[in-house]
């Protein structure tokens, strides 16, 4: 189990909803799990996803697969402001 974590800022919440839609087959093709969309209490203009994954390996393709070809373009990516902030999570062991 693997979860990408992604944060940014947005310009538009309304604008950045849709684009994140265009991209569900995308993401069932890619292994994507499940997927959590939340935003920080009082600042509607930054978002948060984690994607889950059944391995790293996969967690690291979809990264790849959105830096090329989603964020690196406006009409793909029309709410995003700023870089995307990306890590892969694994399970921490709570015995340790």
């Amino acid at each position: 189990m693997a979860t990408l974590h992604i944060e940014h800022s947005i310009v538009d919440f309304p604008l950045w909803r849709p684009a994140f839609g265009r991209f569900a087959e995308a993401r069932r093709r890619a292994g994507v799990r499940a997927h959590h969309v939340s935003r920080p209490a009082g600042d509607p203009h930054y978002v948060v996803v984690d994607l889950e994954f059944g391995s790293v390996p996969e967690a690291e393709a979809f990264r790849t697969f959105l830096a090329h070809e989603v964020w690196s373009t406006r009409e793909k990516s029309p709410a995003l402001a700023g870089s995307p902030r990306t890590l892969i999570l694994e399970p921490a062991d709570e015995d340790h």
